[in-house]
């Protein structure tokens, strides 16, 4: 069986590689700092025994030039790596991965489901979100019982649960390996480029509705502090120099006022809805 650890240090490098692991992965925390990776590069390098491949997470934040520019930073030392996509902030961010894909295919891509949604219940539509958009593998947290674990017990499955889960969601094309690939750029575009823009258009769509579910919340509240106050729900003037700024910000951004009316019209009239 091959092993993996996470190294943050030239120090955790030096055990590491003295014990022989196979795979030496880099968190999202470490990849957001590129001094760090090129100080990491070159233990690995100096240490007689070489891993495998370095897996390297995408740093914390939604920056895909970063985290290519940790990859070949990672390949400019000769060494092998492999992308680790766990999204940010508990969201896939799918097109930082998207973007990777389009600039280096021939990088393996994997998903970590667990950090990418922070809740095992996820993970299964995760991977197979995973297998539609043809990632090379996954990584995901297993705890014999993640009720004890000491961090992120949220996130992790059981032996069982990760046997059924990758079972009945990965795809029987999808790599059971770590070794690097050759993929052809035009087919792998070709073939999944659709898919990854849907992807990000549901996430987007996601964050749309959980901010207005999230605004009429505040608009339930506002209600209740101006029923408190004798004031009532509807403010003309507030209304007029709201809608105003929309529909400056609509023309400035190339969008069609008629669209941006329409839909400030629909959330505030839910809105007055909610402050009754």
């Amino acid at each position: 069986m091959e092993i993996a650890t996470e190294v943050a240090t030239p120090e955790h490098v030096q055990k590491a590689l003295d014990a022989c692991i196979d795979y030496l992965w880099l968190g999202a925390r470490t990849t957001a700092n590129p001094i760090a990776v090129q100080e990491l590069a070159d233990a690995i390098v100096a240490h007689s025994h070489k891993p495998k491949a370095i897996l390297v997470k995408n740093p914390v934040h939604n920056d895909p030039e970063l985290w290519i520019g940790d990859l070949e930073r990672l390949e400019a030392k000769g060494l092998s790596v492999i992308a680790v996509h766990r999204g940010c902030n508990h969201k896939p961010c799918w097109a930082m991965a998207h973007h990777l894909r389009e600039k280096r295919p021939d990088i393996p891509l994997l998903i970590d489901p667990s950090h990418m949604s922070g809740n095992a219940q996820y993970i299964s539509a995760l991977l197979a979100k995973a297998a539609e958009l043809q990632y090379d593998g996954s990584m995901i947290e297993v705890h014999p019982c993640p009720g004890n674990a000491l961090s992120d017990s949220k996130q992790q499955i059981t032996p069982d649960q990760y046997k059924q889960i990758v079972n009945g969601s990965i795809s029987s094309q999808s790599r059971t390996n770590l070794e690097p690939i050759t993929r052809d750029k035009a087919e792998q575009k070709d073939n999944s480029t659709l898919l990854w823009l849907r992807a990000e258009i549901d996430e987007l769509d996601d964050q749309l509705w959980q901010t207005i579910a999230d605004r009429m919340k505040v608009s339930q509240r506002i209600g209740e502090w101006k029923k408190a106050n004798h004031i009532a729900p509807l403010q003309p003037q507030r209304y007029a120099q709201i809608l105003a700024e929309r529909l400056q910000w609509a023309e400035q951004n190339g969008l069609s006022q008629e669209l941006i009316q329409h839909i400030f019209d629909a959330i505030h009239k839910e809105s007055l809805k909610k402050q009754e």
